[in-house]
């Protein structure tokens, strides 16, 4: 039983409180096929998508998700927002809260914004990324998807290719992948890598063949250009040249290898097109499976706050 009221990463949960996300998701991912896709799950509910930073793939799946479940929804953008005027975020917060919102999903340039927005609100908060911290929501639709098209995620080998040190998907998925069972390598050039990462419970490389010879999964990382403040390689190309898995490389990997990426990918970068667009590319369904998942995320915490106000919430199925 789910009993948190917030979401805001993966290193403080459990293996059976991801197990049940995951479990959750595989009930929501049905509801995406039927003619009308859509219950009444959070009906008369109302969620807030609150994006301090760029997003494509993650806002579109909540928003989609929280329609998929009935729900009332306001989007927020910064950009279009008092904050540009001068406004703090706690400010910003509390307007929308007063609102009698349920639920926060919020995305914010600041690692810790959202642990801090979940502390002093007595709403429901989801982080769907924060600076370099976590981005707990893509890992969770990551060991979905290994688990969807492995069958397990115990005992898998997962490595992961590319800028680690400003990642915030690698840092939930080595905390929810190895809580699984998982064996996770990660990999890229040493100034790419943070310190102390071997004190995660991983293997480090900074070589790509040994990353990948044995891997099931290769998860890539786009370079983060954004958040770097300095140089860390001599250039785009050199990099290609030593991390890009094209199909040359994967001669060296095992023929039913997984490729994933996050998204968004910079073909020609960390990955070829022909590869991408391949048969070991399950890129497209991750995307997919992240509408599920978050579905599976929203359903759950509504399910603590409902239970708050003396109600019982409606069952995924439920149409």
């Amino acid at each position: 039983m789910w009993k948190r009221k917030d979401l805001v990463g993966l290193r403080d949960l459990t293996a059976e409180e991801i197990n049940l996300v995951l479990d959750t998701a595989k009930a929501f991912q049905e509801i995406s096929l039927r003619p009308v896709k859509k219950v009444p799950t959070l009906r008369g509910r109302t969620v807030a998508n609150l994006f301090f930073e760029p997003s494509t793939r993650t806002r579109i799946s909540f928003e989609l998700a929280e329609k998929r479940l009935s729900a009332d929804t306001i989007n927020f953008t910064s950009s279009s927002s008092s904050t540009v005027k001068g406004e703090t975020l706690r400010d910003t917060v509390l307007n929308i809260e007063s609102l009698k919102v349920d639920i926060i999903v919020m995305r914010h340039f600041a690692s810790g914004a959202p642990h801090r927005l979940a502390q002093a609100l007595p709403v429901s908060v989801i982080n769907a990324g924060d600076g370099m911290n976590e981005h707990p929501t893509q890992a969770l639709l990551d060991m979905f998807t290994v688990r969807e098209k492995k069958g397990t995620v115990a005992g898998i080998k997962i490595a992961f290719v590319g800028d680690i040190l400003h990642s915030r998907v690698a840092r939930s998925n080595v905390w929810g992948l190895t809580k699984l069972g998982a064996r996770v390598t990660l990999c890229g050039p040493r100034t790419l890598l943070p310190k102390g990462v071997e004190t995660f419970g991983v293997h480090v490389t900074t070589d790509l063949e040994e990353a990948i010879h044995d891997a099931d999964v290769i998860n890539l990382l786009r370079i983060q250009a954004e958040r770097q403040s300095e140089c860390y390689f001599p250039s785009i190309r050199e990099y290609a040249n030593n991390y890009q898995i094209n199909r040359e490389v994967l001669k060296h990997a095992k023929p039913d290898v997984l490729i994933m990426h996050p998204g968004p990918v910079n073909r020609g970068v960390e990955v070829s097109s022909d590869v991408m667009d391949g048969p070991y590319s399950v890129i497209l369904d991750q995307v997919t499976n992240g509408l599920a998942v978050r579905m599976a995320v929203l359903y759950l915490l509504s399910g603590v706050r409902k239970k708050r106000w003396g109600t019982v919430p409606v069952s995924p199925n439920q149409t």
